[in-house]
């Protein structure tokens, strides 16, 4: 069995962290900046959270189903999710083997990726408040033996 139980706890902390990093004040011209729908597909449990980045538009975070269409899909198995939001996983290392499967334009994936960096430590501490510490495990594939890579 994975980490999670079911969706309902993957948005109970990824989900969750996506929404308060979207109502950033700081954060949020950042992540308009890259002008992009965005959309993880996370399996085993299946879940899905859409984010709209776009400009003209107010930021907005669906958990679950969505009638955004997204520009960039980034797939994963929902235990990779964690290691991912902690700055665990290498991300290109992680593209090359498959872990993380990327669809979209290659510009609009590359600006994503420096956005979630202000993400590892609220993640970590989420995951700390809710008890959840199990989710802080060691390091696994994606990511080299004693690395903590940011990408």
């Amino acid at each position: 069995m994975g980490h999670f139980n079911d969706e309902s706890d993957v948005y109970g902390l990824i989900g969750r962290l996506i929404q308060d990093l979207a109502a950033d004040r700081e954060l949020e011209p950042k992540f308009r900046r890259a002008d992009t729908t965005v959309q993880f597909r996370l399996h085993d449990p299946e879940a899905q959270i859409t984010v709209d980045m776009c400009p003209q538009r107010e930021m907005r975070v669906d958990l679950g189903p969505s009638e955004l269409d997204p520009e960039v899909v980034m797939s994963m198995a929902a235990d990779t999710a964690p290691r991912f939001w902690l700055g665990k996983v290498n991300v290109t290392v992680a593209l090359a083997k498959g872990h993380i499967v990327a669809k979209g334009p290659v510009a609009k994936i590359l600006r994503l990726v420096p956005l979630v960096q202000p993400a590892f430590g609220r993640y970590e501490q989420l995951l700390r408040d809710a008890g959840r510490t199990d989710l802080l495990g060691p390091v696994r594939s994606g990511a080299p033996a004693g690395s903590n890579a940011r990408a």
